[in-house]
């Protein structure tokens, strides 16, 4: 494991931040508390081709395919300032996170100009296929088959589970069986780019807890791929797909899930005479929050000299996410911090959005059970 210095984010990083705002008060005007809260699961295109436009998304990516050629650091300002202010963000997401990352560092050329671009005019949006029925956490017991054809094509068929936004997006990035059988773990998978308006695709939202609908089930009957739908090497799936979650599980995304409501909480709490509960729930959880943001910018600081970090990554997800889950329990257990005057419906709203959700924010991404193997291992105790 590698160790984590404590690093500064740049000066020229730190510039976009006035930018970012601009684009984000007029995003975020008028819209409640609760809907702030749903940050991560906030669709709005509009928004998202907006910051595209304003060149806000594929930070880190080239310029000759639509990026901004900048640092990890860029990125993570306005992952910060957007998660922050709970601006909607689901549209571009996972594309903009994960999915062209992916594609310029695995895909062909092609690959590359026919989606990137796209993407980072906030035009084009990505969903993950990994998860399945009956699958759980264990990536490497995937089902869904592609079957090579004559042509250099392929017929798949199969499902996925908890697909994000699927329902909205255009293109799903799947981790898919394409030779051997499921005991063959992870040797004979592959990732291919899936049109989710192929003949023999249904997508199925599912209700969440909170009534939203931002999980699906998707199904593939007899979907025709072309040839090209192979993203890297046919088999080389699981090392791909192990250095895409890298992506999602070391950023501030992983820690700010529920900072929209905390920050409500302390607003509220202004000119309050507090008792010592709350004043100490208050200081630990600055000071978590203080500790995880430091680990997060190292990590980004690594990232960015080009370093695998796959266990500190992990680490972060893992205690970011307690932090995360740690957050509305606080609340709840202070809320009689609060007087009774500044307990409105909208604080309410959000504090039960929170806390229906929270049980999530250890799933996604990685469970706690598998983060804590993949530490394990990386630190010599599996």
């Amino acid at each position: 494991m590698t160790d984590l210095p404590l690093t500064d984010i740049p000066a020229e990083a730190e510039a976009i931040r006035p930018k970012v705002r601009a684009l984000i008060a007029d995003a975020v005007a008028g819209r409640s508390l609760a809907s702030r809260a749903r940050s991560w699961q906030g669709f709005d295109a509009d928004f998202s081709r907006a910051l595209g436009k304003a060149g806000l998304i594929g930070l880190t990516l080239p310029p000759a395919y639509g990026g901004q050629g900048m640092g990890a650091f860029a990125r993570f300002v306005v992952v910060e300032e957007l998660l922050s202010a709970g601006a909607p963000v689901a549209a571009h997401w996972i594309a903009d996170r994960q999915s062209a990352p992916l594609l310029l560092k695995f895909g062909t050329e092609d690959q590359r100009q026919a989606h990137i671009p796209a993407i980072c005019r906030g035009e084009r949006f990505f969903c993950i296929g990994m998860s399945e029925p009956g699958s759980g956490s264990d990536l490497a017991s995937v089902r869904t088959r592609a079957e090579p054809q004559a042509d250099g094509g392929w017929i798949l068929n199969g499902a996925k589970l908890w697909t994000t936004n699927a329902q909205h997006a255009h293109y799903m990035i799947a981790l898919v069986r394409t030779s051997g059988s499921v005991d063959d773990r992870h040797r004979g998978l592959s990732q291919l780019i899936i049109d989710l308006s192929s003949p023999g695709v249904s997508v199925r939202p599912i209700a969440d807890i909170a009534g939203d609908e931002h999980f699906c089930e998707v199904h593939f009957e007899d979907v025709r791929l072309p040839a090209d739908a192979l993203v890297g090497a046919e088999g080389d799936g699981w090392r791909q797909v192990t250095a895409e979650l890298a992506l999602e599980r070391s950023g501030p995304e992983r820690i700010y899930s529920s900072l929209v409501l905390l920050d409500a909480w302390v607003e509220r709490l202004r000119g309050v005479e507090l008792g010592s509960a709350a004043i100490q729930a208050l200081g630990r959880l600055v000071a978590e929050l203080a500790v995880l943001r430091a680990m997060s910018i190292s990590v980004t600081g690594l990232l960015e000299a080009g370093q695998s970090l796959v266990v500190e990554a992990s680490l972060i997800k893992d205690l970011g996410t307690g932090f995360e889950q740690t957050v509305p329990q606080l609340l709840i257990e202070l809320g009689d911090a609060l007087p009774p005057e500044r307990r409105d419906e909208d604080y309410w709203q959000a504090l039960r959005y929170v806390t229906q959700m929270s049980p999530s924010f250890s799933l996604r991404g990685g469970t706690r059970e598998i983060l804590r193997g993949i530490i394990a291992k990386g630190i010599g105790l599996k």
